[in-house]
């Protein structure tokens, strides 16, 4: 694994825990995480359970005891990383959103295709069982032809203009602000539950334009490292429509700036025949209208989806004792492990990305334009 603090906790704690909970037919092995500072990364290998720590990323291309490559860093070096690990024969996970460009996103498809290695993205909310339930419900038909889905990922860890200038604001290594960081997010559960996108109107704002220099320090935490002042070239947060090409339309938002909402990731689907609701901050549960039960009993229902019944629920606990977030990583690398030995890339893959990106890409045209814009027109393929 690159990296090793707030991803590679998460990423460490799903690999770890895998075998605990899923009898998978390959079982990952802690073997080597890599990191620039000597001290930090020493003492995240011995904390986090890996057999040994490299300071050099490339070291790890090199070793014949590494099969995987689980990339955590940030989105500057996600195309580099991946493709010199598709070129050394290596599987690869790589977090979101895939690349920092649509060019550098296609390179790392191309890549991994090229060497026949087995790739995802770690679009890990897909594999929240309330989720994966909404997704069977749909496929079933249960809610018909889908009209709307609006979406929300709301936070606001940064709302404060004393907050530093960390790396998630710079445009050089980020890309983008919430955009990319969690609008990112809804739009591959968009993706998965409604179906790709046709075109995108969209407008995006920065509300603090300078702020104290300084670095994360953990999760979501960061410290100023002098009293110099930077200027913020990434968006506080982003808003668009959408037109979906089975005909559904869309509206979502992102930003860092609703007090209140620690990690509000939202989204409700109406379909004609009934509607479902999800909310990560109660990811346990799915809410569900039917426009076919009875009258006087009509009305949004709350789906507890702990029980075998629901997907990867039932290699947990009995219904009703509830998982958290970081079963959600556990899930997606069962999907990993299982498709590293059957030779296949479960979605969501590098080919889920480069879609995500296409969508990030167009609404970012959409801002500069002022207009309407169709996914199509920022696809170079």
């Amino acid at each position: 694994m690159i990296g090793y603090k707030f991803m590679g906790k998460a990423h460490s704690n799903g690999y770890r825990n895998l075998p605990y909970f899923f009898d998978t037919p390959a079982v990952p092995v802690l073997q080597a995480i890599a990191g620039r500072d000597e001290q930090g990364v020493k003492a995240a290998a011995e904390t986090m359970g890996w057999a040994s720590y490299e300071t050099d990323w490339r070291r790890l291309l090199e070793r014949d005891d590494i099969d995987v490559i689980d990339i955590v860093t940030p989105n500057n070096v996600h195309a580099e990383m991946a493709i010199a690990a598709a070129e050394a024969g290596k599987h690869v996970l790589c977090e979101k959103p895939l690349a920092m460009t649509v060019e550098q996103a296609k390179r790392m498809v191309d890549a991994v295709k090229k060497a026949g290695v087995v790739h995802m993205i770690c679009h890990n909310y897909r594999f929240a069982p309330a989720v994966q339930f909404a997704k069977k419900l749909i496929e079933e038909g249960r809610l018909g032809k889908i009209y709307h889905i609006r979406a929300q990922y709301l936070q606001d860890w940064i709302m404060d203009p004393k907050f530093p200038l960390v790396w998630r604001l710079r445009k050089e290594v980020t890309g983008s602000g919430a955009h990319g960081d969690i609008a990112a997010h809804i739009l591959d559960l968009a993706r998965f539950l409604v179906g790709e996108f046709s075109e995108v109107v969209g407008m995006m704002e920065t509300f603090i334009k300078e702020r104290p220099l300084g670095e994360m320090t953990g999760g979501l935490n960061a410290s100023a490292n002098s009293g110099k002042m930077g200027q913020v070239d990434v968006d506080d947060c982003s808003a668009f429509l959408a037109r979906f090409e089975n005909g559904a339309v869309g509206v979502f938002e992102a930003t860092r700036f609703a007090a209140g909402n620690r990690n509000g990731n939202r989204f409700e689907i109406n379909g004609e025949k009934g509607s479902i609701r999800w909310d990560l901050e109660n990811m346990n549960n799915l809410q569900v209208y039917l426009t076919d039960d009875e009258p006087g009993l009509q009305g949004f229902r709350t789906i507890n989806c702990t029980e075998e019944h629901h997907p990867y629920a039932g290699a947990y606990w009995p219904a009703g004792h509830i998982i958290g977030y970081e079963h959600t990583f556990i899930n997606l690398m069962k999907e990993f492990m299982e498709g590293i030995v059957n030779g296949t890339s479960p979605a969501p893959n590098f080919e889920d990305g480069y879609r995500n990106q296409l969508v990030l890409a167009s609404v970012e045209k959409s801002v500069e334009t002022g207009s309407w814009v169709k996914i199509s027109e920022v696809d170079p393929s």
